[in-house]
């Protein structure tokens, strides 16, 4: 896979100087702080408008998800570093495997505290990372430029085995790439030139954040608006999931700490024996019958 020329390089919309912040340099740190806010209140305006693409890479994913699949996050760089971010939230959120979501940075995990010079533009290590999707797999490339070579190989390969290919750039719809879908928030030019882990790394986290939130809530990890798939893994996690059985279970706080006890920390089992005074192995398989999705399960009771 060629690399852009200097001259093309230089052409990409990322790469290009902002003229609101000509002689940032010459300001007060007063009024440099109030230039890169005034910058970032662009983003999530961007972000908007590209909501029907977002929905259909939420739609992308939900569907790699319900059917078995998985979700293949990757990137070089700052994109590399918030891939890892994503994916790693996704566990003690959502309760989902290793396996359901992953994420890939290149040159390995080293390169998520270091940075490690010329991964990026390696296509080999691209295609290596693809190595194990498989058909009905969902591949979200992140690139800001849109033209990262590690990236278009990673997407060319997932394409070829079968899965489907997205890509978050800021930089419109690159030509080559191999995405299906294709999610491109034009935030303009960054506030240091160049620098696209200012507004472009912004908006990649707000379109990754939605990408993963919304499957979530289509595979029915979410109820009303509560995060009802959370792994209890710390005190934080366990007094809230309490909440949640005490509020959607309509309980007594101490009810709720005995019903996530005798759950065995499930949120969604504690309150199906709540609701429909089940034991928990009965409260169990309601839950498998109606899919895992607790409203199901909850209007079966009925």
């Amino acid at each position: 896979m060629a690399l852009l020329s200097a001259r093309a390089y230089a052409r990409l919309p990322t790469e290009q100087p902002n003229p609101r912040t000509r002689d940032i340099d010459r300001r007060s740190t007063l009024e440099i702080v109030r230039l890169i806010n005034a910058e970032d209140r662009r983003v999530p305006l961007a972000v908007a408008r590209v909501a029907r693409e977002i929905a259909r890479g939420v739609d992308a994913l939900a569907r790699a998800l319900s059917s078995g699949g998985s979700v293949l996050v990757l990137g070089a760089g700052t994109s590399g570093r918030l891939a890892v971010l994503e994916a790693a939230e996704c566990p003690p959120t959502f309760n989902t495997s290793p396996r359901q979501v992953r994420a890939v940075i290149a040159g390995g995990r080293r390169s998520v505290f270091r940075a490690k010079e010329g991964a990026e533009d390696d296509p080999v290590l691209g295609r290596r990372a693809a190595a194990r999707v498989r058909p009905g797999d969902a591949v979200v490339g992140v690139a800001a430029s849109g033209v990262t070579p590690f990236v278009r190989a990673a997407l060319t390969e997932a394409r070829r085995r079968g899965a489907t290919t997205l890509l978050v750039t800021s930089n419109g719809r690159p030509q080559g790439a191999a995405a299906d879908i294709v999610i491109a928030p034009d935030a303009g030019p960054e506030v240091v030139t160049g620098s696209t882990r200012l507004k472009s790394g912004t908006a990649a986290k707000l379109v990754l954040n939605a990408l993963t939130t919304g499957a979530m809530i289509r595979v029915g990890k979410v109820h009303d608006h509560w995060m009802v798939d959370l792994k209890p893994t710390s005190r934080k996690l366990r007094l809230r999931g309490e909440r949640i059985v005490a509020d959607l279970g309509r309980v007594p706080p101490a009810r709720a700490r005995a019903l996530m006890r005798a759950s065995g920390g499930s949120v969604k089992t504690a309150v199906v024996m709540a609701r429909r005074r089940l034991a928990a192995d009965r409260a169990r398989a309601a839950l498998a019958a109606a899919g895992g999705v607790l409203r199901r399960a909850l209007a079966e009771g009925r």
